[in-house]
């Protein structure tokens, strides 16, 4: 098993005996079913269905933590004080006092599993002072670059490299294949979209897993088939990476034998 400390990881903690009640009218994972030892994939989206800000969240006895990008953390925490209104909730930044381990590569004894893929391993919340401790009980920090190519390797994207906040659907960053959208939950902000996309074959790009052949592009750089824009890259590690491709046309340029390139480096689907 390796361990890496999640830096680039922020935390709010939503507390409150209306917690529950409260996201799961926003959200797009189902709160109310949440158990404890489960990290459960959900975004908060715009009206139009757009993920604003996506998050692991974890149940504590008195409260819902929710772990995403660090520097969107102050962003999140305003919106959701948008919609508190009179909920009888408190929303609280813990980036500073707490902070985010990842399990991987083997069997995890702690840690909340991680629900978006079997394989994935678990997250482990703790107090940012007793990190650098508790990582030596892991053998040390692989590093985040380690487990980055353990989630490629698995297929799953980030928010904010392999798609983009504020412009990507959750079914083109693969969260209705990943248990990132809970489709019975009922109404959530965006739920009459992301729904009409489920239900009647919308979905024209996804993030998929590529293999590279020369140096891994930077996340943002242009995918092409010839002269034809099929998508974006994602990240990378080694020899494979995560991409952002329109779905009709990687078929279309696979059928027709063309290559798909970001630079000078050379795409093929698995």
């Amino acid at each position: 098993m390796q361990a890496a400390h999640l830096s680039h990881r922020g935390l709010v903690r939503v507390g409150g005996a209306e917690a529950r009640g409260f996201l799961q009218g926003l959200v797009t994972g189902n709160v109310v079913t949440l158990e404890p030892g489960e990290a459960r994939w959900a975004a908060l989206l715009t009206p139009q269905g757009k993920i604003l800000f996506d998050f692991l969240m974890t149940a504590e006895p008195d409260a819902i933590l929710l772990d995403g990008t660090r520097d969107k953390i102050p962003e999140l925490i305003k919106r959701l004080s948008i919609y508190r209104l009179r909920a009888k909730i408190e929303i609280v930044d813990e980036s500073e006092k707490l902070g985010v381990i990842a399990l991987f590569g083997g069997v995890a004894g702690e840690g909340a599993r991680d629900s978006r893929h079997p394989d994935l391993g678990t997250r482990l919340i703790a107090p940012a002072a007793s990190i650098a401790a508790l990582m030596l009980t892991f053998g040390g920090d692989a590093g985040q670059d380690a487990y980055d190519a353990h989630r490629i390797a698995l297929g799953v994207p980030e928010g904010g490299v392999d798609f983009a906040y504020g412009d990507a659907f959750p079914h083109e960053a693969d969260m209705d294949q990943l248990n990132g959208v809970d489709f019975k939950k009922g109404c959530f902000v965006g739920q009459e979209v992301v729904a009409r996309m489920q239900y009647r074959g919308l979905t024209r790009s996804r993030v998929i897993k590529v293999l590279l052949e020369g140096a891994p592009a930077a996340p943002g750089a242009i995918v092409m088939a010839g002269d034809i824009k099929v998508g974006v890259m994602g990240s990378s590690a080694g020899a494979q990476g995560l991409a952002l491709l329109r779905l009709d046309r990687a078929e279309a340029a696979a059928q027709a034998g063309t290559a798909l390139v970001s630079g000078e480096t050379r795409l093929r689907l698995p």
